[in-house]
């Protein structure tokens, strides 16, 4: 097991293999896994700092996909959601979705609640384009923020 992980982390380098372990990292932690993709963003940067957009766009792609790919699962879902008794809260957290539509995806790039926030989403069937554009919307400021905040406003608090 421990070789494994070795050589998963060997070619998931960031020096050798950059952006590719950017996108690959960005899109699996906007999956249901609890993975942070933003350390991977910054390191990348901080080596690289011409590469600042690239990797924005890159984990921004690669997030975004992350998201959609939550949405297929809650659309695919829809069956044994509907056969799901919901609580006052379930139900309360439904009716705001339903009501700020496609636009609550914006909110996909906040931790705990962004990624089951996508699969709702698919479960309700909203139009999927809006709910891409929207969460890919909200990825990409998250990544310019929060990378341009490590880089610039608090470069003494990421050294390597």
């Amino acid at each position: 097991m421990e070789a494994w992980l070795s050589q998963v982390l060997e070619w998931l380098a960031l020096p050798q293999f950059g952006l590719t372990t950017v996108f690959v990292v960005s899109l699996v932690s906007a999956t249901l896994l609890p993975l942070g993709s933003e350390p991977a963003v910054f390191g990348l940067v901080k080596l690289n700092p011409e590469l600042f957009w690239p990797a924005i766009l890159v984990a921004t792609t690669g997030n975004a996909l992350g998201g959609a790919i939550n949405w297929w699962m809650g659309f695919g879902a829809k069956r044994a959601f509907e056969n799901y008794k919901h609580s006052s809260v379930q139900a309360k957290a439904l009716v705001w979705l339903e009501r700020l539509g496609p636009k609550a995806c914006f909110f996909a790039f906040l931790p705990a609640i962004g990624d089951p926030l996508a699969t709702i989403a698919g479960w309700l069937k909203l139009p999927f384009w809006q709910c891409f554009f929207w969460g890919a919307l909200g990825k990409f400021l998250r990544y310019v923020v929060m990378t341009a905040g490590a880089l610039w406003i608090w470069p003494g608090q990421f050294q390597f």
